[in-house]
């Protein structure tokens, strides 16, 4: 299992209830993890250090500096560990996940290895806290992750990834580019999901990015990529990519769809280059003559960080189910405009009752938009979204 998996987002409700004893477990887990999480960085180096040793082969699997990796891969590994009493969130993330990580060459021995210097690490850092209780604890929910990622991963006949050409690299601002790909055979992916990426100014170092178009007859792929503070691949793709570069994509990723026959209207949240995967789904209903009603909420700090509104506000004028609203945080606004931050913008109107949900954005846009709507009614099954880091 490798580090671009999950990050953390807001607790729920169960729509099935786990078992006593793995709800009983996972909070065992979760009070050791309190203990334990503050040590990180010491249980990481522990952690890389014993599974190199049980596995040399997965060194492969990680960059060359490993100090990109820092934390990232033993975090996610606990985040999918707590995980485990919400088997209807869990299950098909993992089938997925274990697709995902076939593009590594992962093996079951690697699993094991990866279990065994999870535990190792974490018996060091906690001492006598880490009793036979905790053990099985962490044991047996790691188990069920391993299990249904390895399970997963033998029933899958696709490729473990793809290559694909860079046909076309458009800076759209200074920090924020599109690159349109091109591979070499299509990617069987549906309106709304993600993919891991490897580009070759950063070998090794996977990363999630969403395309920003429904499968097309050529089987061409259209990024929107933006440069962060510390994003080693982001930074590299905006700045650095070149056309005929080849990229390795790894199995399409994520749940986020909108049902036409559900006879309920849509409410798309979106911040920043999270419009990507709402605009892939947008893409693929404007094929259709009749559609659900759909009101995007497009929100960035300032007007500048909107940058495909123009693009969007052409697709409603073309389909009137279609009603884009922009959001700014700061800064001048526009005709329509909201202000404030898009948890703000889209609470005002309610709980948006009989309403699908759907919110794509920055892990932090993400938890604080779904927790303020929860508080405001929105029912949680009313909303979807994709956990997962962007760089």
């Amino acid at each position: 299992m490798t580090a671009d998996a999950v990050s953390p987002v807001p607790r729920s409700a169960l729509p099935r209830e786990a078992p006593p004893a793995v709800t009983a477990m996972v909070q065992l887990i979760r009070d050791t993890w309190a203990m334990a999480e503050p040590y990180t960085p010491e249980i990481s180096q522990f952690f890389y250090g014993m599974l190199f040793t049980l596995a040399p082969a997965t060194r492969d699997f990680f960059p060359i500096n490993m100090e990109v990796q820092r934390g990232r891969l033993v975090r996610a590994l606990v985040h999918i560990v707590q995980m485990v009493d919400r088997p209807d969130d869990l299950a098909p993330f993992l089938r997925q996940l274990g697709r995902d990580h076939r593009k590594f060459g992962v093996i079951s021995g690697h699993y094991e290895a990866v279990g065994t210097a999870l535990l190792a690490a974490l018996k060091r850092q906690l001492g006598p806290e880490w009793t036979a209780q905790v053990e099985r604890a962490w044991a047996e929910a790691y188990t069920i992750i391993a299990r249904a990622m390895q399970a997963s991963a033998e029933s899958d006949d696709n490729p473990p990834f793809w290559n694909a050409t860079v046909a076309e690299h458009r800076r759209l601002t200074w920090d924020l580019s599109l690159v349109r790909v091109e591979p070499e055979y299509p990617v069987p992916f549906e309106p709304g999901q993600y993919m891991s990426v490897e580009v070759p100014q950063r070998p090794r170092l996977w990363r999630y990015l969403s395309p920003a178009n429904a499968p097309r007859p050529d089987g061409s792929l259209e990024f929107h990529v933006r440069a962060v503070d510390g994003g080693w691949v982001s930074r590299a793709i905006v700045s650095h990519t070149q056309s005929g570069d080849v990229w390795r994509i790894g199995p399409p990723l994520g749940r986020m769809s909108v049902d036409r026959e559900s006879g309920r209207d849509v409410l798309m949240v979106a911040g920043g280059t999270g419009v990507a995967p709402l605009r892939s789904i947008l893409d693929d209903l404007a094929q259709w003559a009749e559609n659900p009603r759909v009101k995007l909420f497009y929100g960035g700090q300032t007007r500048e960080d909107l940058y495909d509104l123009e693009q969007l506000r052409m697709l409603a004028s073309t389909n009137p189910w279609l009603s884009v609203v922009p959001v700014v945080e700061r800064g001048a606004g526009l005709p329509g405009c909201e202000h404030g931050t898009l948890a703000d913008a889209v609470t005002r109107h309610g709980a948006w009752p009989n309403h699908d949900v759907l919110v794509a954005g920055s892990p932090a846009m993400i938890r604080a938009t779904v927790s303020r709507m929860l508080v405001a009614g929105t029912a949680l099954d009313q909303i979807r979204y994709d956990p997962f880091t962007i760089d």
